[in-house]
């Protein structure tokens, strides 16, 4: 089964989202895990209140580090931010640069769909490009 790995540092937003939407879209058809380079305590809730807005759920998750077998095993990598630093396993990598909409003064929930539906665009692409 395609497999793909979406990392932030924290694992608690960003990647959170990204694999939340990609199981909603990709059902069984894709191994779909989310880690953090620096895991942080908890789930953003706006991120999770997000996500249950579209109908997507991280019900069971919670932060956790990159496991480095994992590089190996997916099929695709994707970095989101710039700040997130990893060392490749074999698995291609791509970064996502997200939209950032607080460095336009939008802040709350407003910055979290804005977030949420950037990346949603992005994870529908990688849906369709990885089948």
């Amino acid at each position: 089964m395609t497999g793909v790995l979406f990392v932030c540092v924290k694992n608690g937003g960003k990647s959170q989202l990204a694999a939340a939407l990609m199981r909603a879209r990709a059902g069984d058809r894709l191994a779909v895990y989310s880690a953090g380079t620096a895991p942080g305590k908890a789930l953003n809730q706006e991120s999770v209140d997000a996500l249950a807005e579209v109908g997507a759920t991280v019900e069971g998750e919670y932060p956790k580090a990159v496991v480095p077998s994992l590089l190996d095993e997916v099929d695709r990598v994707v970095l989101l931010g710039s700040e997130v630093e990893l060392e490749p396993g074999t698995a291609p990598v791509e970064r996502w640069e997200t939209d950032e909409p607080s460095e336009r003064g939008v802040t709350g929930m407003e910055r979290m769909r804005l977030i949420r539906d950037d990346i949603a665009a992005r994870v529908d692409r990688l849906a369709a490009e990885l089948g």
